[in-house]
């Protein structure tokens, strides 16, 4: 095994910063590439981490940085971590001046990446992200749990070079290869989903006004997600701590007086998503809401899945997100919209 692969976190953010800090703990040739007050931040302080709760507790490792895009060229394996909407221009860059030879390892969220990740690069190895993490300020970043990352490539090739890199990772962060890829994409994109609703009604940023309803909708929302990957053709992968399909479908189909405390501790976890750190937190319009929400209803139309949970809460981002100062939405406007497309 070559132990002594130069890695390229490009884009340091929530989950890119925080696998760069554990991996470049233990393996002395990690670095970093992103904006410049990202990389100021990394140069000078190092990345640290906390665990949800403890970041007067935090672990702070000094990985290396570059400041000269052209010095993507050096590096053996780059780890691509901005989102889809960026991916495509990102990916343009590292080709014009790495050419195909790195191996690329992809950590965005839904399948969009393998589409636009193999018209630059052969060589893409996919990670699915088994943990929430979000960035305090550049180089500051807060996790719920540490890992797991999931590797995998869309037809099982470059196995050894995915259980190398996952030996490196795995000394810092658990790392597993599956050769089930879409498996694994698609059970991550059912979890994914919640995040328009909680970003959509503002959930951590202002009360949520009926518990019940929201627990109705979001759990509806999920099992929609659970009956659409069924119908698409694709199996359960259990990722990390993440719910099953069984208990998915326990929480939304079994009465209220069972499920209630466990929902409100489940709730009480749910930390600022991506999506919502887009959209509220730095008050921009681009979001990973059609890579989620809208792939999934394209599927549930291809496949015949009435999904009127994710085609209501779809719709109301898509309105409320490109309005110049986008605001939470109360939970009963939700609920109306699911009716009128139910025919309730």
């Amino acid at each position: 095994m070559n132990t002594n692969q130069k890695i390229l976190f490009f884009g340091a953010g929530a989950i890119g910063g925080s696998v760069a800090s554990w991996v470049g703990a233990k393996h002395g040739e990690v670095y970093v590439f992103d904006r410049p007050d990202i990389v100021k931040a990394v140069s000078e302080k190092g990345i640290s981490t906390y665990l949800e709760g403890n970041r007067d507790r935090a672990d702070n490792v000094k990985v290396k940085v570059i400041e000269d895009i052209s010095r993507v060229k050096e590096f053996d394996v780059i780890v691509v971590g901005v989102k889809n909407y960026s991916l495509d221009a990102v990916s343009s860059e590292i080709k014009k001046h790495a050419g195909d030879r790195p191996i690329i390892i992809a950590m965005q969220n839904g399948a969009e990446n393998q589409a636009i990740l193999p018209k630059h690069f052969s060589k893409v190895i996919y990670c699915v992200i088994g943990y929430n993490a979000w960035m305090d300020e550049p180089g500051v970043i807060g996790y719920q749990k540490k890992g797991p990352l999931i590797f995998g490539t869309r037809n099982n090739e470059l196995m050894s070079e995915m259980k190398e890199l996952a030996a490196i990772f795995s000394r810092g962060v658990e790392t597993v290869v599956v050769d089930h890829l879409q498996d694994a994409v698609h059970s991550k994109i059912i979890i994914n989903l919640t995040n328009s609703l909680t970003t959509l009604i503002g959930h951590n940023v202002k009360p949520v006004s009926d518990e019940a309803l929201f627990q109705k909708v979001l759990t509806n929302l999920l099992l929609e997600g659970v009956k659409i990957a069924r119908a698409s053709g694709y199996d359960q992968c259990r990722i990390g701590g993440m719910p099953s399909w069984g208990l998915i479908w326990a929480g939304a189909k079994l009465p209220r007086l069972f499920t209630k405390a466990m929902f409100r501790r489940n709730a009480r976890k749910m930390v600022m998503s991506s999506m919502a750190q887009d959209i509220i937190q730095r008050g921009g319009h681009e979001s990973e809401l059609e890579n989620i929400n809208g792939y999934f209803l394209k599927l549930a139309e291809t496949h015949g899945v009435d999904a009127p949970f994710n085609r209501a809460v779809y719709d109301l981002c898509r309105r409320e997100f490109a309005k110049s100062k986008f605001q939470p939405v109360d939970i009963h406007v939700v609920w109306e919209e699911v009716k009128r497309l139910a025919g309730q």
